[in-house]
């Protein structure tokens, strides 16, 4: 029955899209954030000559 309500009503689908959009936004600052460290690493060994 949960899932019934989960897909069919409004409330539902609004919370389903709810939890999947902070999935995916939370990938994406996941990623935003590992690209980042990584390239501030890259600079800093440049900078002090490793």
């Amino acid at each position: 029955m949960a899932w019934n309500l989960l897909l069919t009503s409004d409330i539902g689908l609004l919370s389903l899209f709810t939890i999947l959009f902070i999935i995916v936004m939370a990938a994406y600052l996941f990623r935003f954030a590992r690209r980042h460290m990584a390239e501030d690493e890259q600079r800093a060994g440049i900078r002090h000559g490793r």
